[in-house]
């Protein structure tokens, strides 16, 4: 029997836990305590990790400066279970989160979702969130829909912001520059990324801060000739496009024993470039001269986010939350034919082609009854959200037609402590929607600490994704094309299932922590495009599709006063079918994650060494390929080939930390394109290669960090 190389990882992953797991090592108390970390997303109240109900995966601000992280897409590339998305001509990167895309998970700040281009929490572009203020990043797998309702199918991600500060002043100001592949200069080429954030606790109680960050992308050659590019070969403009990214933020936080609150206001601002490869030559037979020109595009981003919560405890002991938001989101379009040789505009438009507002308010109160063995939640959540999307209704009727959807919610659960150990958690949450049928969501979880540091953790519940603008409003009509959306689509329901099982071992100055998890996703209702006529042909969204999948992770980790080491391993099948297509498929196709790091501190030298590697098993899926005689869709399976990240950064510190230096690479093993093909059914179809382009390839970045405290 032949070892398949790719699930190599998993097998040792997987074996290295079973192992750990038979291991019986004494606690040290002092280590535990000084190892729990506190974790808030899907608790009643603050609460250590170890007893927490969910499984939380936390990101620290220490594994943030080591990445040099500047945005949500440095930092999540190498976790297991998501795969970062780019999108070279859109300037976007979304994520897939358990094989789902970015639309089944909430992506929350402070526990509240952050407006996107088409919708709330869900869908965003992670180069838009900066992590200049971030205190932590929680990431929580599985059905949450009770405790956050639509769009959490697979889980959320809550990024925490620092809301103190140790001294009285602090001011921080960041310089980090960046090659984009073999690509820089000062000013056209590469990465130039510039901060400064300020901090002031007065008063006792009071705490304030502000910050600024900029983000410049000079775009991405490779072998195109930028903007000024004036002959007609197709080799005008970038691969990636360029875009200039400003986030600024200021936030006022009072705290007291029993009381906090915390006002926090952004704003968001970027620019993308797209310079259009045709080029016109524009030619005067009567001067025999030309002037070149093209269409180009300016696309810019403003986003508003308003951020008030409270929190705090009554003297009965009641324990409550409440957070009030107010965001708005705009995407202009500016249009022109510019000519390029003398750098002159003409018909020019510009519109405003996407807007969201955004009302958003969530609260709850917990422990009203005084008992060990018993407590329960009550809540609350409206969104109210208003906006439109010229381009998601095609390109023929350009219409701003704008549209609204309130959605409003009421939530429960209860904690049962069946003993010191044992916690049940059941949950209930009703939906009323405006414009879709009305939800009830229900879920249950449980945990179990159990002797010698073994934990077991179990959730099942229900969500449920609504569809998007384009889904539901999509209208593209000519001669040749007839696509359309359709307004009377229900929301896709999702079932999940995940068990985890954990074993936390401590001895000397060492802790050892190993997980195996084992997910389940089941998904009705999918939305998807489909024929819905033949003569003349027409597509439409239409809800057909079913989902299903499963996993086993192994994940890893070891850390003593120097070394920060993990090793981690996934295999995940899914399922996709078509119901109403007569030849789809339902096969399972499986795909391998592994994933590595580490992290060595010579303390006395004030440094970290840290190495990141993450492998991509190779991806398949079926698609649609056409249709047979009698008009049935033929599918034919696409895969996508392996590819592998590999990071690594020295950060060294002076002065007492007062100064930071990074230096580091990004993407050493050059990815660029990775390889797509796709078999035909039987001998109809040829095999067919394209490349999917995923990465701008090897980079390296030198960050200085300055921080003056008084």
């Amino acid at each position: 029997m032949i070892l398949n190389k790719n699930y190599f990882g998993i097998y040792f992953s997987i074996f290295f836990s079973c192992l750990i797991f038979s291991q019986e090592v004494k606690q040290d108390s002092v280590k535990v305590n000084s190892l729990e970390e506190v974790v808030v997303t899907g608790q009643y109240n603050p609460q250590s990790i170890k007893k927490s109900v969910h499984n939380v995966i936390v990101i620290k601000r220490e594994q943030i400066e080591n990445q040099a992280a500047n945005n949500l897409a440095d930092l999540l590339n190498f976790n297991l279970n998501l795969t970062i998305i780019p999108n070279a001509q859109t300037g976007k990167s979304t994520i897939s989160f358990f094989g789902l895309d970015a639309q089944y998970f909430n992506i929350l700040v402070d526990n509240i979702p952050l407006v996107s281009d088409s919708g709330l929490g869900n869908n965003i572009d992670l180069t838009q969130i900066n992590l200049d203020d971030v205190e932590r990043i929680e990431i929580v797998e599985g059905a949450m829909g009770v405790e956050y309702g639509a769009n959490a199918v697979s889980g959320v991600i809550n990024i925490i912001t620092k809301k103190t500060i140790s001294s009285e002043w602090k001011i921080q100001t960041v310089i980090q520059e960046e090659t984009v592949s073999d690509e820089y200069a000062w000013f056209n080429k590469g990465r130039h990324i510039q901060a400064l954030n300020i901090g002031h606790n007065f008063k006792k109680n009071w705490f304030a801060r502000a910050g600024v960050n900029r983000n410049q992308f000079a775009g991405f050659y490779n072998d195109r000739q930028g903007k000024n590019h004036y002959q007609n070969d197709g080799l005008r403009g970038y691969d990636w496009l360029p875009k200039t990214q400003i986030n600024t933020n200021a936030l006022l936080n009072y705290s007291k024993e029993n009381f906090k609150l915390f006002y926090k206001f952004d704003y968001f601002n970027e620019i993308i470039n797209y310079h259009d490869a045709a080029v016109r030559a524009n030619i005067d037979t009567q001067s025999q001269t030309s002037n070149p020109s093209a269409t180009d595009r300016i696309f810019t981003t403003n986003r508003f986010v308003n951020n008030l919560s409270v929190n705090g405890k009554l003297n009965s002991g009641v324990n409550y939350n409440a957070s009030v938001s107010y965001q708005q989101q705009k995407r202009h379009l500016n249009e022109f034919n510019y000519f390029i040789v003398t750098e002159e505009r003409s018909n020019e438009t510009d519109e405003v082609y996407q807007s969201s507002k955004v009302f958003f308010s969530k609260g709850n109160i917990n422990n009203l009854v005084k008992n060990n063995f018993y407590n329960f939640q009550l809540g609350y959540e409206t969104r109210l959200i208003k906006g439109f999307d010229t381009q998601a209704s095609g390109a023929i009727t350009q219409q701003d037609k704008e549209q609204s959807q309130n959605n409003y919610a009421l939530f429960g659960s209860s904690e049962i402590n069946l003993s010191d150990k044992i916690l049940l958690r059941p949950g209930l949450r009703y939906e009323y929607n405006s414009q879709f049928q009305s939800k009830f969501l229900g879920s249950i979880s449980a945990r179990y600490l159990m002797k010698h540091g073994f934990e077991l953790r179990g959730n099942i519940g229900t969500s449920y994704r609504t569809p998007n603008f384009e889904e539901l409003y999509y209208y593209f009509v000519d001669s040749n094309h007839d696509v359309r959306g359709n307004e009377n689509l229900n929301p896709e329901n999702g079932f999940t299932a995940f068990v985890n099982f954990k074993k936390r071992n401590w001895f000397k100055n060492t802790s050892l922590i190993n997980t195996l998890k084992i997910s389940y996703i089941d998904l009705q209702d999918k939305i998807d495009l489909a024929i819905v006529n033949n003569t003349p042909l027409q597509f439409q969204y239409i809800n057909i599709d079913a989902y299903k999948l499963w996993g086993i992770t192994s994940e890893n980790s070891l850390k003593t006063d120097n070394w920060t080491f993990n090793l981690g391993a996934t295999l995940q099948g899914i399922s996709q079918i078509a119901n109403d297509e007569l030849n789809s498929e339902d096969d399972f196709l499986y795909a391998v994650q592994i994933n590595t790091s580490g992290t060595y501190q010579i303390k006395k030298w004030q440094t970290a060494v840290t190495v990141l590697l993450k492998h991509n098993g190779k991806q398949q899926n079926y698609s649609a390929v056409g249709t047979d005689a009698n008009g049935n869709s033929l599918f034919s399976k696409t895969t996508t080939d392996a590819y592998n990240w590999l990071d690594t950064s020295i950060k060294k510190s002076f002065f007492d930390n007062a100064i930071q230096a990074t230096v580091g690479a990004r993407n050493l093993l050059d990815v660029t394109n990775v390889n797509v093909s796709s078999s035909g059914n039987g001998a109809i179809h040829s095999l067919n290669n394209s490349g999917l382009l995923l990465g701008y390839g090897r980079s390296y970045y030198l960050k200085l960090l300055y921080n003056l405290k008084f």
